[in-house]
């Protein structure tokens, strides 16, 4: 039987949404072993000036503990 644990994380990007998680996923994935899936928990952007200066997003990471 597995035990997975799950971990909170906030990515950002200049480009969307998309590339946060994307961006976010990657980095969870150095550190994280057997990462297996995520939650998008929370969107969000920065604003200055009346312009979106980044996309944010905060999301659960669930990865499965080792032997």
């Amino acid at each position: 039987m597995a035990i997975a644990r799950v971990t909170e994380i906030t990515a950002g990007s200049k480009k969307s949404f998309d590339d946060a998680v994307e961006k976010g996923i990657a980095r969870a994935s150095k550190t994280l072993k057997n990462v297996t899936g995520a939650w998008v928990q929370e969107m969000t952007v920065a604003v200055e000036k009346g312009k979106i200066t980044e996309y944010r997003v905060n999301m659960k990471v669930t990865f499965i503990l080792e032997d």
